[in-house]
Formats: structure tokens, sequence, C-alpha cells
């Protein structure tokens, strides 16, 4: 269990739409941030992905419950996400486990990579393409 990975996992989580200007507490100016659909580069951008991000949706939420550090300055974060989105689900709240990896230096995060499901994030919840998703996913188990 890592100290530094619990106190990154309770400020990320209590970050919202008014508080981005804090996300320079959390990264590093040469940050690096990956996930299935984007790669964003350097703490302006981070916080520009961010902006969008929270513009975009009526809730989201991290609730995190694994810190397992692995290496000095390199570590795991596994965490459900709940977030609603106006035109996802009918509005309605989608739940998401996921995983991120961080490397930190200097009590600074320079590398995120977040793992999921992205049809579970996005992809299932659209009208027509998460019919087809779901289909597929059935017939394949």
């Amino acid at each position: 269990m890592s100290d530094y990975l619990r106190q990154f996992a309770h400020r990320f989580a209590a970050l919202d739409a008014h508080s981005l200007g804090k996300l320079g507490e959390l990264y590093s100016t040469d940050a690096v941030f990956c996930d299935p659909l984007h790669e964003v580069r350097g703490l302006g951008k981070l916080q520009a992905y961010f902006a969008q991000l929270y513009a975009n949706v009526g809730q989201l939420r991290f609730d995190f419950y694994g810190f397992d550090q692995v290496a000095d300055g390199e570590g795991y974060l596994r965490w459900t996400m709940s977030y609603s989105h106006p035109r996802l689900a009918r509005g309605q709240m989608i739940r998401l486990e996921g995983c991120s990896h961080l490397r930190w230096r200097d009590g600074l995060v320079h590398h995120h990579r977040d793992y999921f499901d992205a049809g579970a994030l996005l992809y299932e919840h659209l009208p027509l393409l998460g019919t087809a998703i779901r289909w597929l996913k059935r017939r394949l188990i």
C-alpha cells in the first residue's frame, strides 16, 4: 500500500470543474495522460481535457479502492467511475471499473495511463450502436 497513491487518489477525487487549477499540484508540467480514447501531453492540455470532460457530464465521481505501489515512483490505482451524460443512458448514472498506472517523481505524476472498457464507458450507451455492441458481446460469450 502506498501513502502517495492514497493521497493522490484523495486529491484527484476532490477535483471538479471549479478546481482544475489544482491539477498542477498533482501533475508535472510535462505530464502524459493516456486512456483508450485519448492521449494528452503537457499540463496545459491536460487541464483543457479535464475542463471539456467536466463541461460535458452532469455528474462525475471517482471511488478509489486499490492502491498498489510496485516500485519507487510507480503504482496502480483501482477505481470505479460514476458519471452521467445527458445523451447517454437517458442521463442515468453509468458506472465503470478501471485501473490507472501512475509514475511520479518529486511528488508529481509525469505519466498517467488509464485502463478501462471503452465500450462500457461510451459506446454501449449510444442508442443504435449500443444495441449492436451488446448483441455482439452476448454472441462472443
